[in-house]
């Protein structure tokens, strides 16, 4: 495999997470009532989306094809997402748990790509400032989660 398409489906795979948890969070709009959590739902979504953007020109400077969608395994948790919001007595805290849940996996999938010590100094960059708005957006939640609990 040639470096530039081994860096692009690294690449891939942070875009599929980029696109799950945006569609996530859109998601979670549909499914909680408090404008305040509608409002940081929305604002998540909305940085996901700009991060599968960043992601998608890295991967096009590499000559490569970005994926185009999300996978199976992000539409499988969303759909447990709101199926557990149906049942839940405190919905708005169970989306909140579940949407630290998934971020604390995008987490690990950043954390695991940036210990590696071979890709180009821009892409470490872009990944490390996507691993903390990702950080700061899990403090944000776990705040939130304290609220609503």
């Amino acid at each position: 495999m040639k470096y530039t398409e081994e860096i692009s489906n690294k690449l891939n795979e942070l875009l599929i997470k980029n696109y799950d948890a945006e569609k996530g969070y859109l998601n979670a709009i549909d499914n909680v009532e408090s404008k305040n959590l509608k409002m940081f739902f929305k604002r998540r979504a909305s940085e996901r989306s700009e991060f599968a953007k960043e992601l998608r020109t890295e991967i096009l400077q590499y000559g490569e094809i970005p994926e185009d969608s999300g996978s199976f395994k992000g539409t499988m948790h969303r759909n447990w997402m709101s199926l557990k919001s149906t049942f839940s007595s405190n919905n708005e805290e169970a989306i909140l748990e579940e949407a630290i849940r998934g971020e604390e996996e995008s987490l690990e999938v950043y954390n695991d790509l940036i210990k590696e010590r071979n890709l180009p100094p821009s892409i470490d960059s872009l990944l490390i400032k996507h691993k903390n708005a990702i950080q700061a957006a899990i403090n944000t939640e776990k705040v939130h989660e304290e609220l609503v609990s």
